[in-house]
């Protein structure tokens, strides 16, 4: 499998949604077309961001589908088929290959979580053998999938298993693994950010490429920072990652980037609609104040850099 690297962002959209909470993909089209103009280079379909793990496999299918019908050579599809079920995954996977998309990526199973190195080889190595013929990254993130195992010792095991890896999308504090990481095998390996928070951190240990929730409505701060860093402007760059954080702390304080940026992406006329259970979603007075401080925090200055 030969390694393209990602350079740029890759946004992690949210799954459109009608009242009654099903899947509403005729928003697609327009939402891939805001994504394009903001100078995103893909979508990372049905992950975190998307709920992907509270839809039903059909429902993941049809959102792939949709979001893979907007693809381009500047635009790729990259199509979460994580699961609890490594079989289920592997359905996904050949259902990714099979509609076209550019790649795949798996978070290992929350469910009865593996404790070693080898198990969660061996549950992405059936996820990955649905689609062989696409890059197949590992989504590692622990604080959703509760699976909190060494990056960098998973690198040393799953190239000889897994053909079709390419690389791991790291969203995770620890910095020293993201690291090792990038220079595990001679930098041979495409390792994406995964906290958007953290952007300018992993640009400065080599990250080239990003996934995050945020770049759905924020795309032109980051780019703006990678751009600083990549021309010595370090000041620069660090004060627009700081604005950037404090955007995510209101986030974060609404109910988290997932909640509170699905809701807000109808300022920019893409209607997502609300969130499913478990999430809350907030009622129009939590979002009023939440449109309150979010002014408050500089986001609508920041966001016309």
């Amino acid at each position: 499998m030969i390694i393209n690297k990602t350079h740029g962002l890759v946004a992690a959209p949210f799954t459109p949604m009608k009242a009654d909470g099903e899947i509403n993909v005729p928003v697609i089209p327009a939402y891939a077309e805001k994504l394009k103009k903001d100078g995103l280079k893909g979508a990372f379909v049905c992950g975190t961001t998307g709920e992907g793990m509270l839809m039903s496999t059909a429902e993941r299918k049809l959102v792939a589908e949709k979001w893979i019908e907007e693809q381009t050579e500047s635009f790729k599809i990259i199509v979460h088929i994580g699961s609890t079920s490594s079989k289920q995954s592997k359905e996904l996977a050949r259902h990714a290959q099979d509609s076209g998309a550019h790649s795949t990526a798996c978070m290992g199973p929350a469910f009865l979580q593996p404790e070693r190195i080898e198990e969660l080889v061996s549950f992405c190595a059936e996820a990955a053998s649905g689609s062989p013929l696409l890059p197949f990254y590992y989504y590692h993130i622990p604080p959703v999938s509760g699976v909190n195992l060494s990056m960098s010792k998973f690198l040393k095991q799953v190239p000889s298993i897994i053909p079709n890896f390419v690389g791991i999308k790291f969203t995770d504090n620890n910095l020293m693994e993201l690291q090792l990481c990038l220079n595990m095998d001679g930098g041979k390996w495409d390792i994406l950010n995964g906290y958007d928070q953290l952007l300018l951190a992993g640009l400065a240990f080599g990250v080239k490429g990003a996934v995050g929730s945020t770049y759905n409505f924020m795309a032109p701060i980051y780019n703006s920072i990678i751009k600083d860093f990549e021309n010595g402007r370090a000041e620069e760059a660090r004060k627009k990652q700081f604005d950037a954080v404090k955007v995510i702390e209101v986030l974060i304080k609404y109910g988290g980037a997932i909640v509170t940026g699905k809701a807000l992406m109808s300022s920019f006329g893409i209607n997502c609609g609300k969130c499913r259970t478990p999430l809350k979603n907030l009622d129009e007075t939590q979002y009023q104040k939440f449109i309150e401080e979010l002014k408050g925090s500089g986001f609508f200055e920041i966001i016309n850099l």
